[in-house]
């Protein structure tokens, strides 16, 4: 296993000394990326180590859950298991969702957790991997052409979708130069 710091020019050199001490705690190697400075040459010694890792047989894979198990039971073992979270809980709108998406033959997809990228949790103040804590699903979504079920947790938005027609499609110059069609 190897972790890329992604680091960044405001990231300070305690920041980067506290991943690195971390990692090296846990007996994982670190390498910092400076790719976003420097382009493709600050990620060189990263793809080395990935190539080197990659060398060789590989782990055994093991999923989080079995196809068969049902949506409400897949949600809830990428919380505890992936997240570090106690359960996860739903009102009976939500709940009923779930049952209706399992009815519809959407039961063996796997799923998705929508929540914020600032915590494992779904609370962007707890900071690192916190535990115990429950995980409030507050939608539930087929996503029939990725192939998969979303679980909407905590304050998090999703993008909308796109009109039939972009607006693009209306904007225009004309002959004098002037930008017509925007609103």
């Amino acid at each position: 296993m190897v972790v890329a710091v992604n680091h960044f020019t405001s990231d300070t050199e305690a920041e980067v000394a506290t991943v690195q001490r971390g990692c090296a705690e846990a007996q994982v190697k670190a390498i910092l990326a400076t790719h976003w400075a420097e382009g493709g040459a600050g990620a060189l010694d990263l793809a080395r180590e990935i190539v080197r890792l990659t060398e060789g047989p590989g782990p055994r894979l093991q999923f989080t859950y079995p196809d068969d198990l049902p949506l409400w039971d897949k949600v809830r073992a990428v919380a505890q298991r992936i997240y570090g979270a106690s359960d996860i809980a739903a009102g009976r709108k939500v709940r009923g969702q779930f049952q209706a998406l399992e009815q519809g033959g959407y039961g063996r997809l796997p799923v998705c957790l929508a929540k914020t990228q600032y915590s494992f949790s779904t609370d962007p103040s707890l900071l690192g991997r916190p535990e115990g804590f429950e995980v409030v699903i507050r939608d539930v979504r087929v996503s029939a052409g990725a192939g998969f079920v979303v679980a909407l947790t905590g304050d998090i938005m999703t993008m909308p979708g796109l009109p039939k027609v972009p607006a693009a499609e209306i904007i225009d110059i004309d002959p004098e130069g002037n930008i017509i069609g925007m609103s």
